[in-house]
């Protein structure tokens, strides 16, 4: 049995389907071992993960809460570059401090988030094992397809081609500071010369929380990249979540559409955006439930109601939620998608930050919904787009498909074996079954 290290950005929607793999591994008889700032534990639910906490001096108690906000709403070309530098920051501590940390735990592989580059760096370093997880988007580069954090469709025509190439060299420029924390840390660790994180994924295994039918088409591929479906635990397991405010669900009317709205943990204190959804749902005639994650207090709670929302909460338990809706209004957050997919729910998708705009360019490319600007949309504009994703069949036909889809990528439980698999001495079924 293996004893896995885990490491991935301070993000609770990466460590949440980073524990769901973990827990999947846990219960094949495996151990693992969460990296990072000690405020991030608070993120695990399950106790049979272990956490070892790094950066006490650099990223000490009260900095995280402080980060994720620049994080949320960077709000100007100073703000990016200041969340560029943290994500710099957050680099160059694992690659201090990670080392040593493997090796007194007695970590044989290491499990890392695409959107760490420490990951590689440390277990190349270290002759590790290592697998690489697509919490978010998958940032393997090919030409033609968006960065994922990109607005815009897939394409091979000369246009789409220099439209890719141009974007991803500003993309590259603006994250300059991290590019060169992963070379001096590279080049510290005796490692070769390689700047990007799509430079350090794993060449034994990688893993995609999409379905193949999701993302853009690839021609490139690498044979280790796998697309598994949604990461995530049995019911009831990881963290508990207070869902006081939900709605009993048998309680919605079935005579009237039921719309389900979330802007994520990191978006959810978005008030005039959830505003304007709620307008829009009164204008389209439907009941709506808001999931705020905590980002509302009491009164702007009640100005939503005010303003169409049938409830709010700050919590609904997600995965049930959209069995049962008939569109869901999201910031276009991987994990809110995914699941969406896999419930076989429309999506209307308002992209805020991240990889969120490339992840709504998905959901449109795949035509399970529309896209709506988180700035501009009109509440009219918006209740026009819901009455197309409940009145014209395709969206369900095509969400039927790919609901299908996910229910035959395996999740976890594939993602488990495959790992298992590459991890054989004879690394064989790391390339096999490519999805």
């Amino acid at each position: 049995m293996s004893h896995f290290g885990v490491v991935a950005p301070a993000f609770p929607s990466h460590f949440s389907a980073m524990e769901a793999l973990s827990a999947a591994l846990i219960e094949r008889g495996h151990q693992v071992t969460f990296f990072h700032r000690a405020e991030a534990a608070g993120w695990l639910g399950d106790a049979r993960i272990g956490f070892h906490v790094l950066g006490q001096s650099s990223h000490p108690r009260g900095t995280l809460a402080a980060a994720l906000q620049r994080a949320a709403s960077p709000g100007s070309p100073w703000g990016l570059r200041r969340v560029i530098a943290d994500m710099a920051g957050t680099t160059d501590m694992f690659c201090r401090e990670l080392p040593a940390a493997v090796k007194s735990c007695g970590i044989d592989v290491i499990l890392g988030d695409q959107m760490e580059a420490a990951a590689g760096m440390v277990a190349q370093a270290l002759s590790l094992p290592f697998i690489s997880v697509a919490c978010a988007l998958p940032i393997n580069r090919e030409a033609g397809v968006p960065l994922p954090v990109m607005p815009f469709a897939a394409g091979r025509d000369e246009r789409a081609l220099r439209m890719c190439q141009g974007s991803s060299d500003v993309y590259d420029w603006l994250m300059a500071p991290h590019r060169r924390s992963i070379a001096a840390n590279a080049q510290a660790l005796g490692l070769p010369a390689r700047d990007g994180m799509h430079d350090w994924l794993s060449p034994l295994l990688q893993l995609s929380q999409t379905v193949a039918g999701f993302d853009f088409p690839r021609q490139q591929a690498p044979a280790q990249l796998h697309h598994v479906g949604p990461l995530r635990g049995a019911p009831g397991s990881g963290r508990r979540i207070d869902t006081s405010g939900a709605p009993d669900l048998a309680t919605v009317d079935p005579q009237r559409p039921f719309i389900f709205a979330s802007l994520g943990t990191l978006q959810g204190h978005r008030h005039a955006l959830l505003l304007r959804i709620a307008r829009a749902c009164r204008l389209a005639g439907a009941q709506l439930l808001v999931a705020h994650c905590g980002g509302l207090d009491a009164g702007q709670s009640e100005k939503l109601k005010q303003a169409g929302a049938t409830w709010v909460c700050a919590f609904a338990d997600q995965q049930a939620v959209l069995a049962r809706a008939d569109a869901v209004i999201s910031h276009a957050g991987l994990n809110t998608v995914m699941d969406a997919v896999a419930a076989g729910t429309p999506i209307l998708a308002v992209p805020i930050a991240f990889d969120q705009p490339g992840v709504a360019a998905r959901v449109e490319h795949a035509g399970i919904g529309l896209r709506a600007s988180a700035r501009w949309a009109r509440p009219a504009h918006m209740a026009a787009q819901l009455r197309r994703l409940l009145d014209e069949p395709a969206f369900a036909r095509r969400c039927t498909e790919l609901a299908g889809a996910v229910r035959t990528a395996g999740g976890t439980a594939r993602a488990a074996s495959l790992i298992e698999a590459a991890l054989q001495p004879s690394g064989q079924g790391a390339g096999a079954a490519h999805a």
